[in-house]
């Protein structure tokens, strides 16, 4: 640890921390381990989940912890949040702690909603009077409605996602700690989720732990890599991803077949000037089968704004597509309608596609086309805005379409209605394994260069 980071600037610091389980033949065994404890049990063997682990994080830092299964990563922060004790080492946490792992498995089933989000926010430090004070805004943001009163036994996991992440964002912790969270629970869920995330990175510690490096790279300043249990690697989060990642690509380089695949062998080499890409045929194949499901319209979506105007419907379309599915990667419609409450006189409509972390893959609006018409809406008037455009090629997974309306010009406007989370999507089926998006491409050429011998 450097001369200039005192004790007070520290959230978290591990030194040598280990953790061993017992590991036994048959139930017999254990069960007689347990009856007369021995360390040198007959049968009785070692597995260590951590080895000597040491690291420090720093107040106000979002750490990421990478590795695959089986690394150690659920074991370190069991440990951290105090679930389980280490068999060697230390970890000293400074502050309150919010552990996001499994979550509504602290929940007992046969309490109601209500009784459990009063235990819980104890367990996690908050007094009777402080759970009194913000038990309401708890079951708003869990949004399970008259289920609060019911036994958690009938709740979906959905349910119990919600309703833990929603006592865990109100305890006011200092130090949030979240283990694949995030992939529990709808679109819509995780977006909030993100949103509190974000805001929470503003003011606290956060040590995040997914498989999924994009998130890491996204939300986090510096990264730590578990491999069986020992630190492999610490450092800026970027640095510490491309090393994770490049390990993992060679072997599974080394795995790879090198068996030609007969959708390719099939293709058609010849070139022509083309306006969409070429391989969109090899997607609609049964192996490659890529598309877009649009869901409802949600006018009830969280959103913020003056709401002079609201946006009254949002749909993606395609010409000559199903009502269902749209083709990944084809040319698609996006319509943002919106109806005027009291005059707008500048309309300005637009929109951004986020993924399920929240991130905006991109976006536009209507002032750069139109900025020299009068769009001018007295009250009760719709418009509706279209944009048409080429969709990138996405991941498998849940996307949002966010949608607005402002009043004004690309440089002063007031937003009138801004909805976050206004027409969810979900992609199937994608080739696409990393990066956000892929692009469509309307060729790829190789050439083979022979250099002569001299």
């Amino acid at each position: 640890m450097s001369s200039d980071v005192t004790t007070s600037d520290i959230a978290i610091r591990a030194e040598g921390l280990s953790k061993a389980y017992r590991m036994y033949r048959s139930p017999g065994e254990r069960l007689m381990q347990f009856l007369v404890p021995r360390k040198d049990a007959p049968g009785a063997g070692e597995h260590w989940a951590l080895r000597d682990v040491a690291f420090t994080i720093r107040r106000g830092e979002t750490v990421g912890i990478v590795g695959r299964n089986g690394a150690g990563k659920s074991t370190l922060l069991q440990i951290i949040s105090g679930v389980l004790t280490p068999s060697a080492g230390s970890v000293a946490v400074n502050g309150r702690v919010a552990a996001l792992l499994e979550l509504g498995s602290g929940f007992d089933p046969a309490f109601t909603g209500r009784e459990n989000v009063y235990l819980n926010a104890a367990i996690l430090g908050l007094t009777r009077e402080e759970i009194d004070r913000r038990y309401d805004s708890i079951v708003a943001f869990a949004g399970i409605g008259d289920f609060i009163e019911q036994p958690v036994r009938t709740y979906s996991t959905g349910m119990s996602a919600r309703l833990a992440f929603a006592v865990a964002a109100h305890v006011d912790a200092d130090v949030l700690i979240v283990d694949e969270a995030l992939s529990v629970g709808d679109v819509f869920f995780a977006q909030k989720c993100m949103r509190f995330l974000r805001d929470f990175q503003r003011r606290g510690t956060v040590l995040f732990v997914s498989h999924d490096t994009g998130a890491v790279l996204s939300l986090c300043d510096r990264a730590i890599w578990l491999d069986r249990g020992v630190l492999r690697q610490s450092g800026p989060a970027k640095q510490v991803c491309e090393a994770y990642l490049a390990e993992f690509a060679a072997e599974a380089a080394a795995a790879a077949s090198d068996t030609p695949d007969p959708v390719l062998a099939r293709h058609n080499s010849v070139r022509a000037v083309r306006s969409e890409d070429w391989r969109l045929a090899m997607l609609e194949a049964e192996k490659y089968r890529h598309t877009l499901e649009p869901m409802d319209f949600n006018p009830d979506a969280s959103g913020f704004g003056e709401r002079r105007g609201s946006i009254v419907d949002v749909r993606l379309s395609q010409e000559g597509g199903g009502p269902e599915l749209v083709r990944a990667g084809g040319v698609v419609t996006l319509s943002v309608t919106v109806e005027a409450r009291e005059e707008v006189a500048r309309p300005v409509v637009g929109f951004y596609l986020k993924d399920r972390l929240g991130q905006y893959l991109f976006g536009d609006n209507t002032y750069l086309s139109h900025q020299h018409r009068d769009l001018r809406l007295a009250p009760g008037a719709r418009m509706t805005a279209s944009f048409t455009f080429q969709m990138p090629l996405l991941p498998t997974g849940d996307y949002m379409v966010c949608a607005a309306l402002a009043d004004g010009d690309a440089l002063s406007n007031t937003q009138q209605h801004w909805l976050h989370d206004a027409l969810p999507l979900k992609v199937y089926g994608s080739p696409i394994n990393h990066g956000l998006v892929g692009i469509p491409m309307l060729d790829v050429e190789v050439e083979r260069i022979t250099r002569a011998v001299a």
